[in-house]
C-alpha cells in the first residue's frame, strides 16, 4: 500500500533535494521564496514549457516554509500545498509524507454492502473539533453499528470554521482541524476498529477568498464563458483540459493514496461542465480504479448529483465501472414531505404524492426518471434507474444540507412527531439501499446544523445579507424583522450552537430513542447485509394502495424475500395484509385493530419466496 502520492506540481522531497513546481501559464516569471525555519532565501525558477516553472533546491526538510512570488510582487501560497499552517493566505508548509508510522497495512476496505455512513463536519462533532479529538468517538460509532465515516470537506478554508464547501487548499487539510499526521491517525484508528472512512470533495468550484490561481491561470484555468454559482466554471475542457484536469485527478489520488482513505463523495457534480467524450468524472473514476500499484484495498466513488444521472452508476459483471451509489435525494425529499407537510422549494416537487413518490423510489431508486420538475423551470430531469440494484443509492432522513440550508438548522425530530420519524428511520435503516446518518441523529439531537463561514471583513455584509435574502420568500421571513433572527454565518456563536451537545445522551429520552437506532442496524447487520452482495436491479416490487398504505418487496441473494408494509399517516387503516414469513422489525404496532394498521406502523419480514 503506497503512503505516498508523487505529485507533478509542488514540493515533492526527492533524494536530490525539494522539487519545486507550478503551473503557471498567465505570467513569464515566478521566484521561489524559502520563508525558513533558517535563512530566507528568494529561488528563480526555470521556465520549463506551457506554463511550468520548476527548480530542485538543496537543504529543505519538512516544515520549511515557502511561497510563490509573482512579477507584479505578490506572494502566493501553493494551490498544491500539502499544509498550510498558518491558513491559506500564508505560506505553504513542506510536508514528508512518508514520516506517519501507519499500522493499517493489512487493511482492505469493507465491502459496499456492508456501508452504514456517517456523515460529520470535524469542527462540530466534539467540544475540541480536532481530527485527534474525534478518534475517542470512534468506539461509540462501532457500538452504534456504523462501518463508514463520512467526514465532510476538511480542505483548507479561510478562518477557522466553515462547511469545507468554500475550500481553496484542496490538498491540505485544514490548520484547525490538526496537522495532516492527525488525519492520518484519525483514518489509522479507524481501520483499527473495522471502520471505513470517505471524505467529501468538492471539485465543482472554489471558495470565494484564498483562490490565488486567479493570480497566475486565470485565463487558462476558469472558463469565463460559463458561470456557476459560484463564479466562472472550471475549464475542463478548454484548450488546458490535460493540466486542469490531472490537479482534481491526483487531488483524488492523493487523498486515496496517501491518507488511505476508502472511498470519495464528489460534491454536487452536476455544476461541473466537461463536454469531452471522457470527462472528468469519467477520468477521475478510471485514475482511482486503475491507479499504479494497486493494492487490494476496495475504493468506493459516491456522487451528489442533483441530474440523476443513473448512466453514471451502470455496473459491468456487476462491478461499478465508475461510480458505485449516487445520493438519493429523492427519497429524502418523499420522506421529508410525509412526514412534515412542507411543500416550500424543492418540496414542491414532491408535495402533491410524497407517498406515490416514495413508492417509486423503493421499488426503481429514483423518483424523478425524465419527469419535468417544476421547481427546475419544467426542466426534465433524471434518467431511468430500475435496472440498477438497489445498493446504487445513498438513502437519509438527514444530511448537512437538508439540515444547514434551513434558516434555523432545523433537525427532523423539531419538525415531525416521533413516532413519525421512528417510521421513517425504520425504513431507511433497513431497505436495501445504502442508509446514512448525520451527526446525532441516532439519538434525536436537538441541537440545530447552522450555516457558518468565517471570511475576511470585505465579505462579512455579503455573505450575512445574502443568507438572509435567501429565505425572503418563506412565509415566516417575508417580515424583514423576521429574516434579521436567522444566525449569522460569520458569528463565531453560530458555529458553537452547532456543536453536538453530547450531554443530551444522560436524557432517557434521548438514552431510549439511541437504544432504537442501535437496534435498527443490528438488524441490519445481521438480516439484510448477509443477503445483499449479488442484490439485482430490475426486480424489486412496490405498490401503494388506495388507503395509502405501501408494500414492497426486494428478492434477495439466498431465495429469501424482504417485505415491507408501511402506513406513514395520522389515519388508522382496516383491511391490510401484512408481510407473511418471519417478522425481524416492526414499530408503533401496539394495540392495532384485527386486520388493520395503525398511523405510522412500519413492518418488515423475511419471507420465502414464491
Amino acid at each position: 500500500m503506497r503512503d505516498h502520492h508523487p505529485m507533478p506540481f509542488g514540493a515533492e522531497l526527492t533524494p536530490d533535494g525539494c522539487r519545486f513546481r507550478l503551473w503557471a501559464p498567465g505570467v513569464d516569471a515566478v521566484t521561489l521564496c524559502i520563508e525558513g525555519p533558517g535563512p530566507e532565501r528568494e529561488v528563480h525558477l526555470h521556465d520549463s514549457h506551457d506554463g511550468w516553472f520548476e527548480a530542485v533546491e538543496d537543504g529543505v526538510v519538512q516544515g520549511t516554509r515557502y511561497r510563490w512570488k509573482l512579477p507584479d510582487g505578490l506572494k502566493v501560497p501553493d494551490p498544491v500545498s500539502r499544509f498550510q499552517p498558518e491558513g491559506v493566505h500564508g505560506p505553504s508548509e513542506v510536508i514528508d509524507p512518508m514520516g506517519f508510522p501507519w499500522t493499517d497495512k493489512d487493511w482492505e476496505g469493507r465491502p459496499w454492502e456492508e456501508v452504514v455512513l456517517y456523515e460529520l463536519h470535524i469542527g462540530t462533532f466534539t467540544p475540541e473539533g480536532t481530527f485527534r479529538a474525534a478518534i475517542d468517538r470512534l468506539d461509540y460509532l462501532v457500538d452504534l453499528g456504523i462501518t463508514a465515516v463520512e467526514l465532510m470537506p476538511v480542505n483548507a478554508f479561510p478562518g477557522e470554521r466553515d462547511w469545507g464547501y468554500d475550500g481553496v487548499g484542496l490538498f491540505a487539510p485544514d490548520d484547525s482541524y490538526g496537522r495532516p499526521d492527525d488525519l492520518k491517525a484519525l483514518v489509522d484508528a479507524c481501520h483499527a476498529r473495522g471502520l471505513m472512512v470517505f471524505l467529501d470533495v468538492v471539485y465543482n468550484h472554489f471558495g470565494p477568498e484564498g483562490n490565488y490561481i486567479h493570480a497566475y491561470a486565470k485565463d487558462q484555468f476558469f472558463d469565463h464563458s460559463r458561470h456557476t454559482p459560484w463564479g466562472a466554471a472550471i475549464a475542463f475542457d478548454g484548450p488546458h483540459a490535460k493540466w486542469v484536469s490531472d490537479f482534481f485527478i491526483h487531488n483524488a489520488l492523493y487523498w486515496v493514496e496517501e491518507f488511505h482513505l476508502d472511498g470519495l463523495r464528489l460534491d454536487a457534480v452536476h455544476a461541473i461542465t466537461d463536454t469531452r467524450d471522457l470527462d472528468i468524472l469519467a477520468r477521475i473514476a478510471e485514475a482511482v480504479h486503475s491507479r499504479e500499484g494497486h493494492d487490494m484495498r476496495r475504493i468506493h466513488l459516491v456522487l451528489e448529483n442533483d441530474d440523476n444521472a443513473a448512466n453514471r452508476l451502470e455496473r459491468l459483471d456487476r462491478l461499478p465501472i465508475h461510480y458505485i451509489a449516487q445520493w438519493n435525494d429523492d427519497s429524502h425529499h418523499a420522506l421529508h414531505c410525509l412526514l412534515t407537510g412542507e411543500s416550500g422549494g424543492y418540496y414542491g416537487d414532491y408535495a402533491a404524492d410524497p407517498a406515490g413518490y416514495l413508492t417509486r423510489i423503493l421499488a426503481e431508486g429514483f423518483a424523478y426518471q425524465g419527469e419535468p420538475s417544476e421547481h427546475r423551470g419544467g426542466k426534465a430531469r433524471g434518467e431511468r434507474s430500475a435496472h440498477l440494484p438497489p445498493t446504487s443509492f445513498v438513502n437519509f432522513l438527514q444530511n448537512h444540507d437538508q439540515v444547514g440550508n434551513r434558516a434555523m438548522g432545523e433537525r427532523i425530530d423539531m419538525l415531525a412527531k416521533p413516532e413519525a420519524v421512528q417510521a421513517a428511520e425504520s425504513i431507511v435503516l433497513l431497505m436495501p439501499a445504502i442508509p446514512m446518518l448525520f451527526q446525532g441523529e441516532e439519538w434525536g439531537s436537538k441541537t440545530p446544523f447552522l450555516f457558518f463561514c468565517d471570511f475576511g471583513e470585505d465579505l462579512h455584509d455579503a455573505v450575512r445579507n445574502g443568507r438572509r435574502a435567501e429565505f425572503e420568500s418563506f412565509p415566516e421571513f417575508r417580515d424583514p424583522a423576521a429574516r434579521e433572527k436567522i444566525p449569522d454565518p460569520m458569528d463565531p456563536a453560530t458555529m458553537e450552537a452547532s456543536r453536538l451537545n453530547w450531554a443530551e445522551l444522560d436524557d432517557p429520552a434521548h438514552a431510549d430513542r439511541l437504544a432504537f437506532t442501535k437496534a435498527l442496524l443490528s438488524v441490519r447487520k445481521h438480516e439484510i447485509i448477509p443477503r445483499l452482495s449479488r442484490i439485482q436491479g430490475g426486480r424489486a416490487r412496490a405498490e401503494m394502495g388506495t388507503d395509502g398504505v405501501i408494500a414492497a418487496r426486494w428478492p434477495l441473494d439466498d431465495g429469501t424475500r424482504l417485505s415491507l408494509v408501511c402506513n406513514l399517516s395520522d389515519q388508522e387503516v382496516s383491511n391490510v395484509m401484512l408481510p407473511h414469513g418471519r417478522n425481524i422489525w416492526t414499530v408503533n404496532t401496539a394495540e392495532a385493530p384485527v386486520g388493520g394498521i395503525n398511523p405510522w406502523t412500519v413492518v418488515w419480514a423475511i419471507e420465502s419466496a414464491l
